[in-house]
């Protein structure tokens, strides 16, 4: 263990934690006295590619460690963002709210490998020392999700995760496929790799409709698979000769029945934005235009009965 870098930094989203992952793990408690294990994706809905909250996700990789080496071991949950640099930024600020860095080059060590484009945040810390380790084998998470929610045989699939993640993990998982969350996922994760097989994977383009109007956002409950029940934005696919902001018109009015004139929200238009991040969907590369409507109401929208809010009454 090296007596100069006292903590060693382990980043990963950990969908689930397996073997690779216990590697890594294996070299920063060998690199530093402190490791702290930043998990992503964290204070997100559940979906088929984010099945675990970050508090699972401690807890399995918690349950891969003796008593001595969990005495080391801390957890930073950081959410995605979908911008580099932004959450470079919070990873850092997290990792030094734990350990109280006070002096900007204090020895703090950065554990993992570059396999392809997904490893490029390792160069997003430069006041930290990167330690290259070798990949373990051939092994990903994507497969384990594969493996637990495409599978039929509860043995077959314990089986199959057994040479792929360390035994308390898939004691872990197998526990948590008798939660609710599992069959819910479990038929999300179906029709995802249902809807590649049909339509591929992109790159396909979106639209969707942010429209404020007294404070309150005008929000949808999706009706199937991804997030089947959850709340969304408005929005859909572009057809092949739309402009943008004709079809985030159109699946406005689809998908909620507003009722102001076209010449109305193109006046209320305050903005537009591209989201283009390659991971930011389970469809695949979806890049979509957010349209940002600001309604300007001349009315309180609770003093409006339920049907007469989506109609132009005191709004514009």
């Amino acid at each position: 263990m090296s007596t100069f870098i006292q903590v060693a930094v382990l980043i990963g989203r950990f969908q689930p934690f397996h073997n690779g992952h216990a590697a890594l793990l294996r070299q920063a408690l060998q690199t530093a006295p402190r490791v702290i294990v930043v998990l992503g994706s964290a204070c997100q809905a559940r979906d088929a590619k984010d099945p675990f909250t970050s508090d699972e996700r401690a807890a399995m990789i918690g349950a891969t460690l003796d008593a001595a080496e969990r005495a080391r071991v801390q957890f930073a949950a950081v959410r995605d963002g979908y911008d580099e640099q932004r959450w470079a930024a919070s990873v850092t600020a997290a990792v030094e709210q734990i350990i109280g860095l006070v002096v900007p080059m204090a020895p703090v060590a950065l554990i993992g490998h570059h396999k392809d484009l997904s490893s490029a945040y390792l160069n997003r810390f430069p006041r930290w020392t990167l330690v290259e380790a070798g990949r373990a084998g051939e092994i990903d998470a994507t497969r384990l999700r594969q493996i637990y929610f495409e599978g039929d045989d509860a043995d077959v699939i314990q089986a199959l995760l057994a040479t792929l993640a360390p035994p308390a993990v898939c004691q872990y998982l197998k526990g948590w496929a008798r939660l609710p969350h599992y069959a819910r996922l479990r038929e999300e994760h179906r029709a995802v790799e249902a809807g590649k097989k049909k339509w591929g994977t992109g790159p396909f383009i979106t639209v969707d409709a942010v429209v404020r109007a007294a404070d309150h956002v005008l929000l949808i409950q999706r009706a199937r698979s991804p997030g089947k029940g959850m709340w969304a934005l408005p929005g859909g696919f572009l057809e092949p000769r739309e402009r943008v902001l004709a079809g985030a018109i159109r699946e406005l009015r689809e998908e909620t029945g507003f009722a102001l004139l076209d010449s109305d929200l193109e006046a209320a238009l305050s903005g537009v934005a591209v989201f283009d991040h390659p991971d930011r969907s389970l469809r695949g590369r979806t890049i979509t235009h957010a349209h940002f409507f600001d309604i300007v109401c001349t009315r309180p929208l609770k003093s409006l009965p339920p049907m007469m809010r989506r109609q132009r009454n005191g709004c514009r």
